[in-house]
């Protein structure tokens, strides 16, 4: 089992190499970088089909929402009736509950990849020859207090993880924005008991959603510049995508899905 996973990574490495050499007479020295950016893209678009899944899904939960509300307020007395009658409903519509996250899912297994791919000295009984490239001055298989330990947070390598950080607070800005807009715009339910209330922690949570975009900063800064590089491109095509797949939804729906 261990040949097979060697093998995969190693010829997963030679895609890489080769698809650097394509690119080398534009990017040169950073061939390997640009590689790594138009693989995320292809990988994104491979989902794309899943994501205009997930987008229409969105829409006619939208359009479930009224009747959802109906059930809510019908069966609030009762939450294990009211859930299931939500999911009645669901079925019924033929609207899966779960279709926004089927593209972050199928992602996970190409950043694993990408990340094991930079976090490993020798592929195939031979040395990772991919371990010798870089962005600029920092290299791909690095990781952020690397380069501090090396000419600190205005050095060669840090100038280029303070670029990649700008990028993703620009991307993760943009997004809040969209998350506050849509949950205005359709507030999470909040079920409550017979009394009425809402259920503990609901709040925290609203409150916290639209800040998960930032949690990408803390993944750029402890992976391998490689799959950080991914985690960006990935993150600033899913900004993008959302906005053209969700722009007729009230608020930007689906801002709040996980941006991988």
């Amino acid at each position: 089992m261990s040949d097979i996973f060697s093998g995969f990574f190693s010829g997963f490495a030679d895609l890489v190499a080769r698809l650097a050499e394509v690119l080398q007479p534009v990017f040169h020295t950073t061939a390997t970088a640009a590689a790594i950016v138009l693989f995320t893209m292809v990988v994104r678009l491979a989902v794309h089909p899943l994501s205009r899944a997930a987008a229409r899904g969105q829409k006619e939960r939208a359009r479930l929402a009224p009747q959802v509300a109906a059930l809510r307020k019908k069966h609030a007395k009762n939450p294990e009736r009211m859930q299931k009658a939500v999911m009645e409903l669901h079925a019924k519509e033929k609207v899966s509950p779960l279709s926004g996250c089927l593209p972050s899912l199928f992602q996970l297994p190409a950043f694993f990849l990408m990340y094991h791919l930079f976090s490993t000295t020798e592929l195939g009984g031979e040395a990772n020859a991919l371990l010798g490239h870089s962005l600029l001055a920092a290299p791909l298989d690095g990781r952020w207090h690397d380069a501090l330990g090396d000419g600190g947070v205005f050095g060669p390598a840090g100038l280029v993880y303070l670029a990649l950080f700008a990028l993703v607070t620009a991307v993760a800005t943009f997004n809040y924005r969209r998350t506050k807009r849509q949950m205005a715009a359709n507030p999470l339910p909040a079920p409550g008991g017979a009394d009425g209330q809402t259920m503990p922690g609901m709040g925290a949570m609203t409150k916290f959603m639209p800040l998960m975009s930032f949690m990408t900063l803390f993944t750029v800064a402890v992976v391998p510049l490689a799959a950080a590089l991914y985690v960006v491109t990935s993150t600033t095509w899913s900004a993008v995508e959302r906005a053209v797949l969700y722009r007729d939804v009230p608020g930007g729906a689906g801002a709040v899905a996980p941006a991988m």
